[in-house]
């Protein structure tokens, strides 16, 4: 797909791998939504690359239902759905104050999991809706999954459950939309540095950094959009979860 004037939403935009996201699809002449909860940070970003802020709590149905319907008014259907939304935190299943809490777990499942099902599935009716393109294809939708998923590590249960959730949508949501000419690609961050893995992985040091075969670094938010970038444009890429990760496998 060309990117250049689709009409594109992304989550999860005011900071980290949806922001820099945003930034690429700008650049590459879409007309880009940005949706985030962090109201303070998004307008300066759509401020920035000419981007429509739509502040939104995608945890919320109603909510993201009316973000959608705003970003459909300001640059019409979008062809491009990025979902980078994502939360994540360490807690053990049990520790010396009892078991987790289940309000734990269904805080992380709501964020990671139904949200990311919630915007497939207003993002798909818009583009079944749309022409299709000379190719056949009307749109393309990108989730973020985790390595997480296939590689949890002690303290993860939770986190790992939710992206592991995202991981299985995938392939039989691209098999159902693919009738419609609208591709679903998940894809899966190693050790990028956001916030999220800073509040996953608080005791982070070189030494992990080094476990990577190579490159032998956190990965950058930049690297990851410009994944997304390449998924939008090479219209093979579907149904798969690739992984964005250095070959760390924990």
């Amino acid at each position: 797909m060309e990117i250049w004037q689709s009409a594109a939403v992304v989550t999860g935009a005011a900071s980290g791998l949806g922001a820099e996201t945003a930034r690429h699809l700008a650049e590459q002449g879409a007309r880009v939504s940005v949706v985030d909860i962090d109201a303070e940070r998004l307008h300066p970003l759509a401020e920035a690359i000419g981007a429509k802020a739509i502040p939104c709590d995608v945890s919320d149905s109603a909510a993201t239902k009316a973000a959608m319907e705003n970003a459909r008014q300001a640059h019409g259907p979008a062809r491009v759905m990025v979902h980078c939304v994502g939360r994540g935190h360490t807690q053990t299943l049990m520790d010396e104050d009892g078991p987790m809490s289940l309000t734990s777990f269904r805080e992380l499942v709501e964020v990671n999991l139904i949200s990311t099902f919630n915007m497939m599935r207003l993002a798909a009716a818009d583009m079944a809706a749309l022409p299709p393109l000379a190719d056949g294809e009307r749109g393309v939708i990108v989730t973020t999954a985790s390595v997480s998923a296939y590689e949890g590590q002690s303290g993860e249960a939770a986190y790992a459950a939710s992206k592991g959730g995202v991981v299985s949508m995938i392939l039989p949501a691209a098999r159902e939309l693919g009738p419609l000419g609208i591709r679903v690609v998940g894809i899966a961050p190693g050790l990028f540095g956001t916030a999220t893995l800073f509040n996953i992985q608080r005791d982070l040091n070189p030494r992990v950094t080094r476990q990577i075969p190579f490159p032998h670094r956190l990965g950058d938010p930049s690297e990851f959009a410009s994944m997304v970038v390449h998924v939008i444009k090479n219209v093979m890429v579907n149904g798969s979860v690739l992984r964005l990760d250095g070959a760390y496998h924990r």
